[in-house]
């Protein structure tokens, strides 16, 4: 049997509204699905004909180990199948697209790269925060945001204020992480928010500053989230945010509903 083809695609922040034309492409081509953790029913049902296997990985809960996940990619690949590695997000913003591609490389197993929107800037676009903005913010830096290990030697060397900070699978550590900042410089009332289920129906934000951000109450403590902090966060509350009146109620993605919180971003309950 001649070998197939791993498609390694971004499936974005979860709305299937925001997959790319490719990515629904592979998917309905798919003959084996391996999802991550956060991948919804949604979008799993744009791949009809796919068996479907989830590999997912939630705050160190593995249901297989990354060895494991290429092991899968490649034996089925040999076995002539065409297999899509369904990424939340885009494969190559802390999402092990580059040890997955090394993998398969090495296997001498055909593969592509489908980049999806990731959370780092759908989630505050959809909170309305602009992670850039002229006179505030000429850049941003994404992170990771699970250990001090991981963050501190990016922060250590960026000047307090510089630049946005977009931190991904930081909810649990965001204390930590905003308790690093101030002792490295960054003033305590720097404005920053946090945006949890971005794209879902049930999206949900919070918005304060550094002083306070460790103690903001999270309903669901389970839900993905994303950390903005700068003066960027300040612009969303002079801006309108508004769902398109063409979109049924039914089927909107519902504007930032708000968690405990000093204040909260526009369109939020």
């Amino acid at each position: 049997m001649s070998t197939g083809f791993v498609s390694l695609v971004g499936a974005g922040p979860g709305d299937p509204d925001l997959l790319t034309r490719r990515a629904l492409d592979r998917l309905a081509r798919a003959d084996l699905v391996l999802n991550d953790a956060l991948v919804s029913s949604d979008l799993l049902a744009l791949a009809p004909r796919a068996r479907r296997f989830f590999v997912g990985k939630r705050a160190g809960r593995h249901s297989i180990t990354q060895e494991g996940i290429h092991a899968l990619m490649i034996r089925a690949a040999k076995r002539g199948q065409h297999v899509v590695r369904l990424k939340c997000g885009d494969p190559f913003v802390l999402g092990r697209g580059g040890e997955e591609s090394l993998a398969l490389t090495q296997a001498g197993i055909p593969f592509e790269i489908v980049p999806g929107v990731s959370s780092a800037i759908a989630a505050p676009a959809l909170a309305g925060i602009p992670v850039t903005h002229r006179g505030l913010a000429a850049g941003f830096v994404v992170l990771s945001g699970h250990a001090p290990s991981a963050y501190a030697p990016i922060l250590d060397g960026i000047r307090p204020g510089a630049a946005t900070l977009v931190v991904l699978m930081g909810v649990r550590g965001r204390g930590e992480l905003a308790a690093h900042l101030v002792a490295r410089g960054w003033d305590a009332a720097t404005p920053a928010a946090l945006v949890l289920s971005a794209s879902h129906p049930t999206q949900a934000a919070w918005t304060g500053t550094l002083a306070n951000l460790g103690s903001a109450t999270i309903d669901d403590p389970e839900a993905p989230g994303v950390l903005v902090i700068g003066s960027v966060v300040g612009v969303a509350a002079d801006i309108a945010y508004h769902q398109p009146p063409w979109i049924a109620p039914s089927t909107q993605p519902s504007s930032p509903a708000a968690c405990s919180t000093p204040s909260t971003v526009p369109g939020s309950a």
